[in-house]
């Protein structure tokens, strides 16, 4: 998906050979003519950067075309020297491969997140992948007026699924659609989180934007630390292993007779309102059985104006799930580690892990 290279400028037109040849006296002449005129363009270009950026020598280095705002507009880019930053870099590379992977079967390859993201469609097939959903919006867009509004339609989408863990502030269709390197990085850091992708994302990385605004017709910046990524565990990946992990990785065996155990556990609660679980892996995603079991565990029925009897969407059935982890609280369990998104979005450990510590509690309940 890289943008083909620039073509080469033509050549300048070579002199005539009838032209008249330059004296010895006229060359040294010509050359001091080009370096005086040199002199003059360099203390032209030290003025304009003094006027532009008044009172700071140490200006960042900015393409020229940085300079070419509007009134009262503002322009952002990754200082030059951040883009060479270690963790920077891994962090680019892990993403890329992560769609990489997850867009394998589309045949897509991304090699630049800023050029290959920018008009909606990577993106579009890749929220189509985590949440199993096919998204209205048309699959090749040319103008950059249908680019945008393909954009705006996605972004919409991935700011519903997110349910607010990042402030959406932080992209928006004009900075991602203008391939601005570090509201793309906090849009797929934010979806790695919220989809639990099996990756392991570099820590603390923090790169420096310098931050372009023209006032009064005066440029001016600064730079600001802009963070991308936190500590491990608030990428939402878990820092210890635990049961679960020694039996998904070394026993599917005994996996399936801890399923067998727990499905026999929770159906003997449920058979009482006629409900039968036959798959764990499905069945508990939208926070349904989970909040009717709850109710039988503890011996009370479940208002119903409290919860989603048949969740629509991804919203209705994360409320669901909190509302249940809400009644395991009250009951004196712990918070669960998992996130209620985790169930929703089928991540079979965390729900094992959720079902499990019902059980422990409540296995001898009649």
């Amino acid at each position: 998906m890289s943008s083909p290279s620039r073509p080469k400028s033509p050549h300048g037109v070579a002199q005539k050979k009838d032209d008249k040849e330059e004296s010895f006296w006229d060359k040294i002449g010509t050359l001091g003519r080009k370096k005086k005129i040199k002199e003059v363009q360099e203390v032209q270009e030290e003025g304009k950067n003094a006027i532009d950026s008044p009172g700071n020598p140490m200006a960042p280095s900015l393409p020229p075309e940085e300079y070419a705002l509007e009134e009262n507009e503002e322009r952002s880019m990754v200082e030059p020297k951040s883009m060479e930053d270690i963790k920077l870099k891994a962090l680019i590379a892990v993403l890329v491969d992560w769609i990489n992977d997850e867009l394998a079967e589309h045949r897509m390859i991304v090699q630049n997140v800023d050029e290959d993201l920018y008009d909606g469609q990577v993106l579009q097939k890749l929220l189509e992948k985590l949440t199993g959903q096919k998204l209205d919006v048309p699959e090749v867009t040319q103008s950059e007026e249908n680019q945008k509004q393909k954009l705006r339609t996605v972004l919409a989408y991935a700011n519903r699924v997110r349910l607010g863990r990042t402030s959406p502030a932080r992209w928006s269709v004009e900075s991602i659609h203008s391939k601005t390197l570090v509201s793309i990085l906090h849009l797929l850091v934010s979806l790695a989180r919220q989809f639990r992708a099996p990756i392991r994302l570099p820590e603390n990385v923090v790169v420096n934007v310098v931050v372009v605004t023209k006032k009064d017709g005066v440029l001016s910046h600064r730079i600001v630390a802009e963070e991308i990524t936190s500590t491990y565990d608030d990428l939402g990946v878990r820092c210890e292993r635990d049961a679960f992990d020694t039996l998904f990785d070394h026993a599917p065996d005994k996996l399936q007779v801890v399923k067998k155990s727990l499905v026999t556990f929770v159906n003997k609660q449920l058979n009482k309102i006629h409900l039968e679980v036959t798959d764990l892996d499905t069945q508990f995603h939208d926070g349904v059985f989970l909040t009717l079991l709850m109710g039988m565990l503890e011996g009370y029925f479940v208002p119903l104006h409290e919860f989603f009897l048949t969740p629509k969407d991804f919203d209705q059935k994360v409320h669901n799930v909190a509302f249940a982890f809400e009644l395991m609280q009250d009951s004196g369990l712990p918070k669960p580690k998992a996130r209620p998104e985790d169930i929703v979005n089928l991540d079979l450990k965390s729900t094992l892990r959720v079902l499990y510590n019902l059980f422990t509690k409540y296995k001898h309940v009649n």
